[in-house]
């Protein structure tokens, strides 16, 4: 049992996967907040041009 746990602890794989995993959630962040920015800026421009055809 002993064995068994400080094999346990000395394993670093699931690390490696982690912190791909923060990685992959921080560059998600970045996508959702540009596309939201941009999505604003649409719906502005939009609503201007819908605006001056009436």
């Amino acid at each position: 049992m002993r064995q068994l746990l400080s094999r346990f602890l000395a394993d670093e794989s699931g690390a490696t996967a982690i912190e791909y995993c923060l990685i992959a959630a921080g560059i998600g962040m970045v996508i959702i907040t540009a596309v939201n920015g941009v999505g604003s800026t649409l719906n502005s421009k939009f609503t201007s041009v819908s605006s001056s055809l009436k």
